[in-house]
């Protein structure tokens, strides 16, 4: 509906519409699948079949289709990254970039990594790298060659690593424009890729991985071409503009949702009073989670998603219920009014603060720096 509404727009109407309401409605689709995913939007206890389908084969589809339109979208992340996101979170054994597009596995270790990189510490070598064989010289005029003029390759890039390599500490305004650019630039590069893997049936950032993810990757990546070309047949490609502009808003700094996407796992350091070494020290621990605290228009614009510590410690927990959690054990997260005052922490207060917290002074990601992660 919007999408084909942006056709008939000019450029500055088509920006404004993806910021209000667009962002936000995308925002609420990856809220609402992410919570089909852990099995909160079919019944728990559900038995046989309906219309001829289990429940696993509903949670599926309903994360095939409601990922759609779109124009990269959050299928890929929530099919094959966010469960062992929760498994993997913070294990710096498990989780690097490299490691990640270089894995056999059909999961990703942690889908979180995919974003994080772009604005935060990481442990590990970066990924992805790409490597075959050079056509020989005398290829170019049609000779066969004789195997000996042909050279190896192996490039390893990262647009997201690039990026925040030149962050500087302290310019927060500078670093959210190095942010905004890198991340927005490796959206793009998805755009285009999906359109590669709809025709090779290959994604080829991840060359090792098996023919069952290939195939998923393909399957989705034909079906959301064909629902753009449709919207660009019906409208024109200011609706996939619109859809871009609308997926990609809400992470970016001064949309407010993005203090929620930038500050959800920092690696928030604490000592535990009951629990002290032989010399009488208290012992330290490390959180890896944060929710964002700042009112309840902030919990209904971001649909739940601000509660994030909630949603780890109890991830079947139903997005209109965990605002509930919190008020039931408020001294249990870190980032509440009362951990927060106890620690003389102010940073999370309001948008400005953790804006300029988040891009000041980055964190590692989760706790990845530390071996005493609570």
């Amino acid at each position: 509906g919007l999408s084909l509404l942006s056709a008939k727009l000019s450029l500055p109407w088509v920006f404004g519409l993806a910021l209000f309401p667009g962002s936000i409605l995308s925002l609420w689709q990856l809220q609402i699948l992410h919570d089909g995913l852990h099995g909160s939007l079919t019944p728990q206890n559900a038995k046989g079949k309906v219309w001829g389908m289990g429940r696993k084969k509903w949670q599926d589809m309903i994360l095939f289709w409601g990922s759609m339109p779109s124009v990269f979208g959050y299928y890929l992340y929530l099919k094959f990254g966010h469960l062992t996101h929760h498994s993997n979170l913070g294990d710096a054994g498990k989780v690097s970039l490299a490691k990640l597009f270089d894995s056999d596995q059909t999961n990703f270790e942690d889908g979180d990594i995919l974003f994080v990189s772009h604005r935060m510490k990481l442990l590990g070598k970066i990924g992805p790298t790409f490597s075959g064989k050079l056509p020989s010289f005398s290829s170019f005029f049609g000779k066969k060659s004789n195997g000996r003029e042909e050279r190896q390759y192996s490039v390893t890039m990262s647009l997201s690593r690039t990026g925040f390599d030149n962050w500087k500490a302290g310019k927060a305004i500078r670093n959210i424009g190095i942010f905004a650019s890198s991340f927005l630039f490796e959206r793009l590069m998805l755009v285009i890729n999906d359109v590669a893997v709809s025709l090779s049936g290959f994604n080829a950032f991840f060359p090792n991985k098996p023919k069952s993810f290939h195939t998923a990757c393909a399957k989705y990546a034909r079906c959301a071409t064909l629902v753009r070309l449709g919207l660009w047949w019906l409208g024109s490609w200011k609706s996939l503009l619109f859809l871009y502009l609308s997926e990609t808003l809400w992470s970016i700094p001064p949309h407010p949702a993005s203090a929620m996407f930038v500050t959800n796992h920092p690696s928030i350091m604490s000592k535990q009073q009951q629990d002290t070494t032989s010399d009488g020290n208290s012992e330290w621990s490390c959180t890896p989670s944060q929710s964002t605290y700042l009112g309840r228009w902030y919990s209904l614009l971001t649909l739940g998603t601000n509660y994030h510590c909630e949603h780890h410690d109890f991830p079947t927990i139903p997005l209109h219920k965990l605002s509930l959690l919190h008020q039931i054990a408020p001294e249990f997260y870190p980032n509440s009014a009362p951990a927060r005052k106890q620690r003389g922490d102010e940073s999370g207060t309001s948008l400005l603060k953790i804006w300029n917290k988040s891009f000041s002074d980055p964190d590692y990601y989760a706790c990845m720096n530390s071996n005493i992660i609570v």
